[in-house]
């Protein structure tokens, strides 16, 4: 149903409302995390989902009017009846803040991967090799950002 409503409204973020949280959904999470840094779940594939409590909603829509990007609730509930929406038409930001929110959070996911594989192989001996390496380049970063 999600993709339905999205192939119609591909440029608006779509809110969700599940129980007491909001939910949204691929490109929709990547923005809502990099403006709240909500927590990113993979639901399938390389899908992501955002999900936040429902007294949140009224901070996440001032913060999408302030940048005016189209947004859209619905009520999963009521057979995903719309709640509330906003377009800007020809203002809307949409694809400025995805651009923004994909080179963000692209990092912070390959942040991730390089942690959860730390630590999954902290036994290996090899990891500590790695892990010194990687110290000496961080200091060398750190000496380098200072002197600038």
């Amino acid at each position: 149903m999600i993709k339905g409503i999205k192939q119609i409204h591909s440029k608006d973020i779509v809110l969700v409302k599940i129980g007491k949280f909001y939910y949204c959904y691929g490109k929709d999470a990547y923005m809502i995390s990099y403006f709240f840094d909500y927590k990113l779940n993979l639901v399938e594939n390389s899908i992501y989902s955002c999900g936040f409590p429902s007294q949140s909603l009224s901070k996440v829509i001032a913060k999408l009017e302030s940048k005016k990007i189209n947004y859209l609730i619905a009520d999963r509930r009521n057979n995903y009846e719309v709640e509330g929406e906003e377009n800007y038409k020809n203002l809307n930001s949409y694809d400025k803040y995805y651009e923004m929110a994909k080179e963000k959070i692209n990092i912070r996911l390959r942040i991730q991967r390089i942690n959860n594989y730390l630590l999954e192989n902290s036994d290996r001996n090899n990891i500590k090799r790695l892990l010194v390496e990687f110290e000496e380049l961080l200091q060398i970063y750190k000496i380098e950002k200072d002197d600038k």
